[in-house]
């Protein structure tokens, strides 16, 4: 019994503001009410390599309560431990897609009806360069295109199944490890129109499945519907297949009409997603002009709707730093956030893991513009002091995965020990680096079900809301809006607000 003593003592310490978890009894028990990047579960990129790596030596059975004492305000506090003191946001992360199809019109309603501030979407371009809403960009998993091409010729037609090509690595595989080539869809090198042929979305193989670059916005509506993606087993699925692709004029107007019917400001918050591999596709479309056509659609859905101020109700986010970086050099003069990315955690030691022998070193590892590039670093040096800096001369604040901010253990580790079996989580100083440099610290993806939780919760995702919150983040991707709401007031009420 020693052993989970100590184990409950550390996780009551993490969580200090939160009265009630007891010492004399094996359970945890968090007062008050009422998941995921992370951890081998996925995050908001496309996947996770999930290798679990083993590490050091972990530190046995002591109680690891470092930092704990800095999570809770002093008795009588009311100053809360965000940036600018102000409540934490709650970003419906693709809508409401613990309870609807994401990304689509219910979602979205959902999301803002339970209280969501923010409305958060993945755009890609159309083939005839229209910004459209959809997780990832190819859509046997997002979306019921599978079954529609089964009786639709057209659309069976559309599969990409060249295969990629194999590019070597420009950058030192001796200094930073990983594979020494990655996928790429350039298959001519002399013909920029290739990268129509294969689907390799920043060095992931999705060959045999469809691309959403090449429908138009009027064939998405009409043959394209979308369904349930994470947790697609134990989510409800009676809306899948039955409300079609959103374009972001859509989403924004979604958001104006909520906004205007509940009398109070609901964001959005699109994410330029795979950038390089947008950019490319675009320019094989005909869309725009330059380099940048899918930024330069960004900026101009955002001019066309008055929005392109800082105090507009929009945020642009990316894990491409030079996306963020063109985005700005252009004009775009809203908040912005840089999202940062991991493979997977050493549950022994709770220290990050980047790099990776598999495609992920390309995919999650480091923003793939760097890879191409030939810079090898990780994401992990973008969360330095000096990486953090950097971003703060282009963005106002970063999107980093749960497992950078809160350092997840398992104690005594055994060999295999996954995310369920996680009893120490504590914070890293990420979020007070971060706020040192006048960053806000936005992260993700919190979702209900028990395996998208460290097993220190106790399969309550109440308690791993209320540990971020108390630990200074301002703000919440979140799945379950109207869970993320409810632990926010509970929150809140804490602080006597």
């Amino acid at each position: 019994m020693r052993i989970r003593s100590l184990i409950l003592v550390s996780f009551c310490s993490a969580l200090s503001a939160m009265a009630g978890c007891g010492s004399d009894d094996d359970t945890l028990a968090p007062s008050g009410g009422a998941g995921s990047g992370g951890a081998g579960s996925g995050g908001k990129g496309s996947g996770h390599a999930g290798s679990q790596a083993g590490g050091a030596a972990g530190e046995g059975a002591a109680a690891d309560t470092a930092g704990a004492g800095d999570l809770a305000g002093a008795a009588g506090d009311t100053q809360l431990p965000t940036l600018n003191g102000a409540a934490p946001l709650v970003i419906g992360h693709r809508g409401l897609p613990g309870l609807h199809p994401e990304e689509t019109e219910p979602s979205y309603d959902g999301a803002a009806d339970a209280g969501a501030d923010s409305l958060e979407e993945d755009l890609h371009l159309t083939k005839d360069c229209v910004l459209v809403a959809r997780h990832n960009p190819w859509l046997s998993d997002n979306t019921n295109i599978t079954t529609v091409a089964a009786t639709n010729a057209a659309v069976a037609a559309r599969k990409r199944t060249a295969p990629g090509v194999l590019v070597d690595v420009k950058y030192s595989v001796a200094t930073y490890g990983g594979p020494a080539q990655y996928l790429s869809d350039l298959t001519d090198p002399a013909d920029p129109k290739s990268v129509l042929k294969s689907l390799v979305v920043d060095g992931e193989d999705h060959t045999n499945d469809w691309s959403i670059t090449d429908f138009s916005v009027a064939e998405l509506k009409m043959w394209v519907a979308g369904t349930t993606y994470d947790a697609k087993d134990e989510r409800p699925t009676a809306e899948n297949g039955k409300f079609p692709v959103l374009t972001m004029q859509e989403i924004i107007d979604i958001a104006k009409a909520k906004s205007a019917a509940s009398g109070r400001p609901i964001s959005v918050y699109p994410e330029a997603k795979n950038p390089y591999w947008n950019n490319a596709q675009a320019i094989a479309n005909g869309c725009g002009s330059g380099t940048h056509p899918f930024e330069d659609a960004i900026l101009k859905l955002i001019k066309d709707n008055q929005m392109n101020t800082v105090d507009a109700p929009l945020l642009v986010q990316s894990f491409d730093p030079a996306s963020l970086k063109y985005l700005r050099s252009v004009g775009l003069k809203t908040r912005v956030v840089q999202l940062v990315d991991g493979n997977d955690v050493n549950y022994e030691t709770g220290e990050m893991i980047y790099k990776t022998d598999d495609v992920y070193n390309f995919v999650d590892g480091r923003p793939y513009s760097w890879t191409v590039a030939g810079d090898g670093r990780f994401f992990g040096d973008l969360l330095t002091p000096k990486g953090l800096a950097d971003i703060a001369k282009y963005a106002d604040g970063i999107g980093p995965w749960k497992p950078q901010v809160m350092r997840l253990k398992s104690s005594p580790y055994t060999a295999g020990d996954g995310l369920g079996a996680v009893n120490r989580v504590t914070p890293t100083s990420l979020i007070s680096d971060a706020h040192a440099a006048g960053l806000f610290v936005h992260v993700y993806t919190f979702r209900n079900e028990k395996k998208y939780l460290a097993g220190a919760y106790n399969g309550d995702p109440r308690a791993e809301y209320l540990a971020f919150f108390n630990a200074g983040v301002d703000g919440v991707f979140s799945d379950f809006s109207n869970t993320a709401v409810a632990a926010r007031a509970e929150f809140i009420k804490g602080y006597g607000r």
